[in-house]
């Protein structure tokens, strides 16, 4: 008899049908077990697994060869969330639970030998991709309050596979799971805590407006990394659709904790010896990256120089393009990857610089070296960077600031608001055009239309390119930073001021590499303003 029922695999976070098909054959007195279709050594591993579970719920193999086919047999299966479909479909192709009741059903999970269904990764793309067949969705107990998310997909949660046949066979039912909490992210400092680095709290403003990438520099105990963790309390909530993107990754990696989700943004900060599988994704089992797990958050890069050269410029074009492909020898994976890049670096390697009181002895060469480790198109990459000087003890005595997080969100809130009625007014729809949703994406039309300056804004534009301190990738991304520095200040237009604070942050970013540069024969004097 021939059984089958629907299951899925997993291409990054997308979710492709699988049809598991058992059919029984006459052979000797002993059973025999087979899996076909290009699965790797734990769904292997389901043979007995599932034999084990079997035996906890006190049924046998019949003395029959067993073929278990994954359809289609081209697609890699990978994982262990396989055994549970391969169980149904051999329970139903035994007669103990009838074929046509799982017709409208699919499954995942995880058997234990005592028959008990442990959970898996990825049960939130799972059901939407059930929804999307039409189907509803069997999952571990433990994964039922996350597929509850997925919306109106009908979820079967059972603790145990004897739970799930006597729910089959009528002898008790299984209720649909409620969805799980909506969690609050831990507490996020103030930056009424923060004394000084006054210039530091306007570009983490601006960053978070706008959406901008930033680089702290400055000598260990400035603050950066302080600052840095400070970003999250100025950002506004996850969209329902930033939600829902944000958590797929999250389930894949399996990182939801009883279907528990929130609307805080990602905050993610790798070691600075994470490898470049651990930050973009990858490895024998493809698993999102810490890129990926940031998507819709931020991405933070303490120390940067000490990342290694290959990890760092496999973040370029995720940084660009919004997603991460890790390329396979028989898949080519994609996971999402749309971040804010904020990092923190010291000027050099003994993080003294070159000048000011504890000067280091060997600047600039040891700048230059420390910050070679960096490529210049990785700089290019990044709209802020902002010097962050030692504290003074004066600064310390002073008292707490009068304004922190609580007001410079309601000023990013209000910047965005604005960016969000500009594409409104482009006929764009912000919720489904997310890679525009905020000034550092947003696309040429509408920086033309936008982000125009007037005639001396211009002028002083032209004259920073002329001096060979900008690229096009620089002009472009100067022009976004001022369109949000002039969000911030409520102005509809973008002027010469607004032009002149970008090239600040833009000239810091050539100063960082002044001393190699001019090596090259290059220009690196930003025009006065």
């Amino acid at each position: 008899m021939l059984a089958s029922v629907v299951t899925v695999a997993f291409e990054g976070v997308d979710a492709r049908r699988v049809d598991v098909q058992v059919q029984q054959l006459p052979c000797g007195d002993h059973p025999v077990f087979n899996i076909v279709g290009l699965a790797d050594k734990a769904v292997a591993e389901s043979r007995e697994r599932v034999r084990g579970a079997f035996g906890g719920i006190g049924l046998a193999l019949p003395p029959k060869r067993i073929i278990v086919n994954m359809a289609p047999a081209d697609l890699p299966k990978e994982g262990s969330h396989f055994d549970l479909p391969i169980a149904l479909a051999l329970l139903a192709s035994m007669g103990v639970i009838p074929p046509d009741m799982l017709a409208g059903w699919a499954a995942v999970g995880e058997l234990g030998l005592d028959g008990r269904i442990a959970p898996v990764g990825g049960t939130l793309p799972a059901a939407v991709a059930a929804d999307a067949m039409g189907l509803g969705l069997i999952c571990p107990e433990a994964n039922g309050p996350e597929a509850a998310w997925a919306g109106d997909v009908a979820v079967l949660a059972p603790r145990s596979l004897i739970g799930l046949v006597n729910h089959f066979k009528g002898a008790q039912v299984l209720r649909r799971p409620e969805p799980g909490a909506m969690r609050s992210g831990d507490r996020v400092p103030d930056l009424r805590e923060v004394k000084g680095q006054e210039s530091a709290k306007r570009a983490l403003e601006i960053a978070a407006a706008g959406g901008h990438n930033l680089l702290f520099v400055g000598p260990p105990g400035s603050g950066k990394s302080m600052m840095a963790a400070r970003l999250p309390g100025l950002l506004p909530p996850l969209t329902p659709k930033e939600l829902l993107e944000t958590s797929m990754v999250w389930s894949v990696a399996g990182l939801i904790e009883r279907g528990a989700l929130t609307r805080d943004r990602p905050f993610r900060s790798p070691h600075h010896s994470a490898s470049m599988a651990a930050l973009t994704g990858g490895g024998l089992r493809a698993k999102p990256g810490e890129a990926s797990l940031a998507h819709n958050g931020v991405l933070f890069l303490d120390e940067l120089p000490e990342y290694s050269a290959q990890a760092l410029d496999s973040l370029r074009a995720p940084l660009e393009t919004g997603e991460i492909v890790v390329a396979r020898a028989n898949a080519h994976v994609r996971y999402p990857a749309r971040f804010q890049l904020v990092a923190a670096m010291n000027p050099c390697r003994c993080g003294l610089g070159g000048g000011g009181k504890g000067a280091c002895g060997k600047a600039p060469r040891c700048q230059r070296d420390y910050q070679n480790r960096i490529s210049g198109p990785m700089f290019d990459r990044i709209d802020l960077t902002v010097e962050t000087p030692p504290v003074t003890a004066a600064d310390m005595a002073l008292p707490p600031p009068a304004e922190g997080t609580t007001e410079a969100a309601a000023r990013v809130l209000a910047a965005r608001a604005m960016q969000e009625e500009r594409l409104r007014a482009a006929g764009i729809d912000p919720d489904t055009a997310r890679d525009q949703a905020v000034n550092a994406r947003a696309s040429g039309e509408t920086l033309d239309r936008f982000a125009r300056p007037d005639e001396a804004g211009r002028a002083l534009l032209m004259r920073a390119g002329e001096a060979g301190g900008l690229t096009a990738r620089g002009w472009t991304r100067t022009l976004r930073l001022a369109r949000t520095i002039a969000d911030l200040d409520g102005c509809d237009g973008v002027l010469r001021r607004h032009i002149a604070e970008a090239l600040v942050h833009r000239r810091s970013t050539v100063g960082v590499q002044g001393d190699f540069e001019r090596q090259a024969g290059r220009r690196t004097d930003a025009p006065a303003f």
